[in-house]
């Protein structure tokens, strides 16, 4: 086979062209060509079509003959020629002139005459047209060259081209250009279907409504950027926008989807080409930057993304903005993962928002302890409400004027295997958003019903309430006032020794509901107080509508008397309030003798807090039940000593 002006083999490879594309076979008859080459396309995808698409060529070059072999794809879209693959290599030149060649440059060229043919085109030398000449000389460098174009079909229109160059001429016969036509019918019908396929893979990839990346591309994009010997460290932007809701409330769901697409616009036109964004769905987006960066300079980076979101967008006849909560993390190849980046990512952009929202928040040390105790927690709380490792403190509530005990508030705590005792406020809240709550409460309320009908039975606590905190779940389930009564009659407890504590933005919650459960307790004789009062929840409106007993002042109030002219008026004013309403009055954090003076002072006498006891374990709080109250020496006005140990 005669290679001249071609230069042989031009690969740059150590090899040569047999050892490269692939093993030489011997000479074949055209059917068997046809067969070996529906063979060999048969299980190519898009990773390995071209160097499938030079194996065939390769053959094809040496079974007809001739000195060059090229496939190329037709962009309908950009009127242009694409090069797929080449047998042999041409001498790599940038930018390359055959790379795409646009039909409308080429009018009077070879490619363009292609454009729209269905039927094979044989081009032989001939000096008098100089421009096809030039055109198929172009394509291998060969001078004096005849060619044979072969159109790819598909759906009876034109999709490419399979070429063939020969120096000199060279006759073609009818079988020969049959088989080429079954051959570039082959290598239609694999465009074809890779070209489904990467439609499959962009809808698969790709968000619907901002053709940004989705969730499943950010994982893979992440996997790839995370292995080992990558360039680090990889940051991720978690972002969140801020009351979108809104927007979509008073504009409309149409309004708030073009608010995302613009936005999804403006990213990718100020953000490097080599960025990956993504859309999670509804209002978050996750963002990494193709350049590493340390902790620093994601924050700076964070920060201009925040500004740019936050640019004004016209949306039908509204001028609109929205912030943005970011959660910077970041990654190291090779020893984070991608679930590790991301949950980081999360618990910062929590922070953010926690925080107000329109912030960026880079987790931190101290953010990883905090979610890790959380993840803990979700993970092994249910199991701790059966294995008998939760436990009840109980921390007692006095009269500030004698000491004596009148109250016990039953306090959970888990006895956790690693992490020692935990106070409620470590769990409680996961026990709220993993549906535990209602399971914890009845635990709660069993054995502090338990505890306490054992030590009545001792002719302990005849005159002391136990005090229960009942979560917003239990409140609005409509099984709990039957639940309550089945507790009672099975501690032989009457309900008016029982008090139930609830937070006032429990009450608000749930009015109407809140309102017949609490309705009901009180049939029973259950007494009911509202816990943390003075929070901001409540109003006038809801002490009159709900049975309710007694009102807790909030320990922000309580600790701060003394020392804060804002707090001493407004613990005033509730005991004012509560004084008007004929509630009962308890102060709750009371750590300083002042405060507990203050109190006096004010008219409320009843209190619990580290200068009077902490919780306790029960066997603890026997000891002040037998005594019958808790010395204390408050030098109280009108008295030598405000509290004289000794019986009640």
């Amino acid at each position: 086979m005669r290679r001249t002006g071609v230069g042989g083999c031009r690969c740059r490879k150590s090899t040569c062209a047999a050892s490269a594309i692939g093993d030489r076979v011997p000479r074949r008859t055209l059917d068997s060509l046809v067969t070996q080459v529906a063979a060999e396309l048969m299980g190519v995808d898009a990773t390995t079509m071209v160097a499938a698409s030079e194996r065939v060529l390769s053959w094809l070059v040496e079974h007809f003959d001739v000195d060059f072999c090229y496939l190329r794809h037709t962009d309908a879209e950009r009127r242009a020629s694409v090069l797929v693959a080449e047998w042999p290599h041409r001498p790599p030149v940038e930018p390359d002139p055959l790379r795409v060649i646009y039909f409308d440059e080429q009018s009077d060229g070879v490619y363009a005459q292609l454009e729209h043919r269905l039927e094979p085109m044989i081009v032989r030398p001939n000096p008098d047209n100089l421009d096809y000449q030039r055109s198929i000389e172009q394509s291998a460098g060969i001078a004096e060259i005849s060619m044979a174009a072969v159109p790819l079909v598909s759906r009876d229109s034109p999709t490419g081209v399979l070429g063939f160059i020969k120096k000199g001429d060279r006759d073609w016969s009818t079988r020969e250009l049959n088989v080429l036509k079954a051959i570039a019918a082959l290598f239609a019908q694999l465009q074809a279907r890779i070209v489904a396929e990467e439609r499959l893979r962009y809808i698969a990839m790709h968000d619907d409504l901002t053709g940004l990346a989705n969730r499943r591309a950010l994982l893979e994009h992440m996997e790839d950027r995370l292995r080992p010997g990558c360039a680090g460290p990889v940051a991720a932007f978690f972002l969140d926008l801020d009351r979108l809701k809104a927007l979509n409330d008073f504009l409309g769901h149409t309004a708030g989807d073009n608010f995302i697409r613009t936005l999804a616009v403006r990213l990718r036109d100020n953000l490097d080409a080599g960025d990956m964004i993504a859309r999670l769905g509804g209002d978050e987006f996750v963002i990494v930057p193709a350049k590493p960066m340390d902790a620093a300079a994601a924050e700076r980076e964070a920060g201009r993304i925040q500004q740019l979101i936050a640019r004004r967008v016209t949306v039908g006849e509204e001028t609109v903005s929205r912030g943005a909560s970011v959660g910077v993390a970041l990654g190291i190849p090779g020893e984070t993962t991608v679930a590790d980046v991301l949950r980081r990512a999360d618990h910062a952009l929590l922070s953010a928002k926690s925080s107000g929202g329109n912030g960026v928040a880079v987790f931190t040390d101290a953010m990883r302890a905090q979610f890790e105790l959380q993840d803990d927690v979700e993970l092994n709380l249910r199991g701790a409400v059966s294995d008998g490792s939760l436990l009840l403190h109980y921390q007692p509530e006095v009269d500030l004027r004698t000491g004596r005990v009148v109250a016990l508030e039953a306090l959970v705590r888990w006895q956790h295997p690693t992490r020692g005792l935990l106070p409620p406020g470590a769990f409680v809240g996961v026990a709220e958003a993993t549906n535990l709550a209602g399971e914890l409460g009845r635990w709660v309320i069993r054995t502090a019903a338990e505890q306490f009908a054992q030590w009545r039975r001792r002719g302990l606590a005849s005159n002391v309430v136990i005090r229960i905190n009942v979560s917003p779940v239990q409140l609005v389930s409509l099984d709990f006032v039957e639940t309550m009564e089945g507790v009672l009659r099975r501690y032989g407890i009457d309900g008016s020794s029982v008090c139930l504590e609830i937070t006032e933005h429990v009450v608000v919650q749930d009015l109407a509901r809140t309102q017949v459960t609490l309705r009901g307790l009180k049939r029973m004789g259950v007494q009911i107080a509202i816990d943390d009062f003075g929070t901001g929840y409540s109003s006038l409106s809801h002490l009159k509508a709900l049975p309710v007993d007694a009102v807790k002042i909030d320990r922000g109030f309580v600790q701060r008397l003394g020392a804060s002219a804002d707090d001493l008026a407004i613990v005033k004013s509730i005991v004012g309030l509560a004084g008007s309403f004929g509630l009962g009055v308890v102060g709750e954090g009371v750590e300083t003798t002042v405060a507990a003076r203050t109190l006096v002072a004010l008219g409320c006498y009843r209190a619990q807090g580290f200068l009077i006891a902490r919780p306790m374990p029960a066997e603890e709080v026997e000891e002040h039940l037998a005594a019958g109250r808790i010395a204390l020496d408050l030098d109280l006005p009108g008295t030598s000593r405000s509290v004289l140990p000794g019986p009640s």
